[in-house]
């Protein structure tokens, strides 16, 4: 059975798995080769989620991990927690052990390992025979083209792994998400068209819908926010767009000043907002437009809300509205002077780590994906490092875990061999995944890992603070990190000014394996 899973993954276009074999999930390797499929190797079940992440992430394609029963699938649920916090397409193919048998004491046994992994995903099933597993592939896939991507668990018992079984059926076609109702695209578009100052707020479900979304903006002449997960959505250089400035607390102030809001493909999380409401104003006309209909069931502030495809509905109200002038009565010099005034805010918060983050933006190509990690560097970047496109930079923000990083990247470049893919990550998280360094070098990838060296949980230390309790268990020793990523047979280095930043990302991008740079407070 267990070479028939590879042939039907291969069959649905699945192209690498990332795990760890077992005695448990062996026969799962049975058929990799044979059925075409690459595997990439894990130091840790962990690592393999977040290199799954990654992977779909930078591809668009769905994340496949593999583990063994119990501690495996139990590994993994942090990163399985993530990809369902930021809606990613992930398959957690586990083996499992058999119904019946001795109450306890077997090899890796949980009392409920389906149930365990449905707090994480979408669905969490067992497979009762042959038919059965190749059925729930098909609604995997078909999950994950046709509505909001979620990562989801398909465990198969040991003894049917081990079983003859028919071959696969050809795969299912999935359907596309289709367009919002042509009816309420119409009243959209009218509240828009009515509107004096328009305001469109895009997040992750909008990355695909960059072009449909800047063709209404501009026709409308509507200003613009993006999540952190929405980023390039809107072009920088729009002089209409705020930027990904949503959880400022005064950003309210600006929403307020719309008139009629979209908000297309963003949940307007805590993790968006960082506050209660979004801040619009009791008159405003609200419209919101989303693949999942579950979002949009829990909004009772809105006066539509569109079911569908972000890039069907945004492009089908740009059609509606037809040609025209801008009429959106927005200051470019207002929205500028907020922008100028939330980067005050940031260098005030965390000092001079925007002279680094601008180092290390000039150092980088402008299309680089960069996979950032829970740390002072990436809170301050995720809100001012400008993306020219969407999908270019991804931070877990919903589950907020650590150890992020460096695993994503290695999926990402894995996936997208010949774009440019970076890691950034803080000095205690990455060592949460640091033995992932060996997967990365062992694959010859050349990934820059930039770690933020403080030497401290520094945001911790400052929310201690702000709490008025002392700083508590927030230092630990440090390796040498550049000596343990020798020791991997990794290259590092350490830079010793702003300027000789860019020198070092130049050479680990054309390196022939990953390279660490440390960067440490000195360089400010």
């Amino acid at each position: 059975m267990g070479a028939r899973i590879a042939q039907a993954l291969a069959a649905r276009g699945a192209e690498v798995l990332f795990g760890i074999p077992g005695v448990h999930n062996q026969e799962l390797y049975r058929g990799i080769e044979e059925a075409g499929l690459r595997h990439v190797l894990a130091r840790h079940e962990q690592g393999a989620g977040f290199m799954a992440d990654g992977y779909a992430r930078a591809t668009g394609r769905p994340g496949i991990a593999c583990v063994i029963t119990g501690p495996g699938l139990c590994n993994l649920m942090t990163p399985l927690g993530q990809s369902w916090s930021d809606s990613v397409a992930i398959l957690a193919l586990s083996s499992c052990l058999p119904n019946g048998g001795p109450p306890d004491h077997r090899l890796h046994e949980m009392r409920d390992q389906r149930g365990a992994a449905a707090a994480v995903t979408a669905w969490s099933e067992e497979a009762r025979d042959a038919e059965h597993a190749y059925g729930l592939l098909d609604r995997a896939f078909a999950g994950f083209a046709a509505r909001r991507p979620r990562p989801v668990h398909l465990q198969l018992p040991v003894p049917l792994l081990k079983a003859m079984a028919p071959p696969p059926p050809p795969p299912s076609r999935p359907q596309p998400p289709g367009p919002p109702d042509a009816g309420l695209v119409s009243r959209a578009a009218r509240i828009l068209g009515e509107a004096r100052r328009p305001l469109l707020i895009l997040g992750g479900g909008a990355r695909h819908a960059a072009p449909q979304a800047r063709a209404l903006a501009k026709r409308l002449g509507a200003a613009s926010f993006t999540t952190i997960a929405g980023r390039g959505v809107i072009a920088p250089g729009d002089p209409l767009h705020y930027g990904c400035f949503l959880g400022r607390p005064d950003s309210a102030r600006e929403i307020a000043r719309a008139d009629a809001v979209l908000v297309a493909g963003c949940t307007l999380s805590e993790t968006d907002l960082w506050r209660a409401e979004c801040g619009f104003d009791p008159a405003a006309r609200v419209i919101r437009l989303d693949i999942d209909p579950a979002i949009l069931a829990a909004d009772r502030r809105s006066e539509l809300r569109l079911t569908g495809d972000a890039a069907a509905g945004l492009g089908a109200m740009t059609a509606v509205l037809g040609a025209g002038a801008p009429h959106g009565d927005w200051s470019p010099e207002r929205i500028d002077a907020a922008r100028r005034r939330w980067f005050a805010q940031i260098d005030a918060e965390r000092p001079g780590l925007l002279a680094v983050i601008d180092a290390l933006r000039a150092g980088l190509p402008s299309d680089a994906m960069v996979f950032s990690d829970m740390t002072q560097i990436a809170y301050a970047a995720v809100e001012t490092w400008p993306a020219v496109e969407p999908g270019l930079w991804h931070h877990p923000s919903g589950f907020g875990t650590l150890g992020y990083a460096l695993p994503a990247a290695i999926g990402a470049k894995i996936g997208r061999p010949d774009a440019p893919v970076v890691a950034l990550a803080g000095d205690h998280g990455l060592q949460y995944t640091i033995s992932e360094l060996g997967t990365a070098v062992e694959l010859g990838l050349p990934l820059p890992l930039l770690v933020w060296d403080n030497a401290a949980l520094g945001e911790i230390e400052d929310s201690m603070r702000a709490a008025q309790i002392a700083p508590f268990a927030t230092r630990a020793r440090n390796p040498d990190f550049a000596a343990l990523a020798r020791a991997w047979g990794a290259r590092a280095e350490t830079p010793d000014s702003l300027d000789a930043i860019g020198p070092a990302l130049e050479r680990a991008l054309a390196a022939d394996g990953p390279t660490l740079i440390r960067l440490t407070p000195e360089l400010i």
